[in-house]
């Protein structure tokens, strides 16, 4: 049992030191691109900070503190999940191509091997601006940083596993890249909004069909108030919802290697 975990473990680090070798052999495109995403979320954390500039208190008590808050989160998971799996937002269109192909002839796990050969560079841009935001203007103590750091960790799960969901549509639907980037988009929208924002229907969406609350209004509130039985049902959601999205992926790859997706790998 151990030692596919270890050479699973390898194999992943072994390509993530690859696609960084591959990245800085072009280092000045490498480093404007992450200073080019660290620019953007600037940006809208700037609107935040002029907006409570005038108004103390957004409603359900959350401040400025607590936006500042759901953006690291969000930056951070979303800079874990596609620097490191920087396929998972392409996986449709590499289905509906049938470039599955190549890596169906390999011996390595083909779910993790798509999705660690390619690295989104400007995703590290993310990661470096959620994490130094935490840690500038945010203050944490090492207890509140190791719960940081363990929510964000949850959050590009999520985001992971609920990409990886939508994209392998494309097993049933052939052309699901449109719906796929649809969808993604709008987590990231509902997640980068404070959840006071949310009334009614919309709330409730948010909790199931597009779980924007897992990913970054759980995770603020349990770094704000710790609750040791809460963090671990953060937990146990996201080992949950990525487990769903590996049984949907190979479920889906039972038919492609079948042979019903000819007409869409032509």
């Amino acid at each position: 049992m151990l030692n596919p975990i270890r050479s699973h473990i390898r194999f992943f680090w072994t390509y993530v030191a690859a696609n960084f070798a591959v990245a800085l052999e072009y280092r000045v495109a490498f480093f404007m691109q992450i200073l080019g995403m660290i620019i953007n979320d600037s940006t809208w954390v700037l609107f935040w900070w002029i907006y409570f500039t005038r108004f103390q208190v957004l409603g359900g008590g959350w401040g400025v503190e607590d936006v500042l808050m759901l953006w690291a989160i969000v930056a951070a998971a979303f800079g874990l999940a596609t620097g490191f799996f920087g396929n998972v937002l392409g996986l449709a269109e590499i289905i509906s191509l049938g470039k599955l192909d190549y890596y169906l002839s390999l011996p390595k796990n083909v779910l993790l091997h798509v999705l660690v050969s390619r690295m989104d560079v400007a995703a590290w841009g993310d990661l470096l601006f959620g994490t130094g935001l935490f840690l500038l203007f945010l203050r944490p103590g090492p207890d509140r940083l190791a719960i940081f750091l363990l929510m964000a960790v949850c959050s590009a799960i999520i985001f992971l596993s609920l990409n990886i969901m939508w994209q392998s549509l494309a097993f049933w639907l052939g052309n699901a890249e449109g719906l796929a980037s649809q969808m993604w988009q709008a987590l990231i929208t509902f997640s980068t909004y404070p959840e006071p924002l949310f009334k009614g229907f919309v709330k409730a969406l948010l909790f199931t069909v597009l779980p924007a609350t897992f990913l970054s209004h759980i995770p603020v509130s349990l770094i704000r108030s710790p609750d040791p039985m809460l963090i671990l049902g953060e937990v146990a959601f996201a080992l949950a919802l990525l487990a769903l999205s590996i049984f949907v992926f190979y479920r889906g790859l039972r038919r492609y290697e079948s042979g019903n997706l000819m007409v869409a790998r032509s």
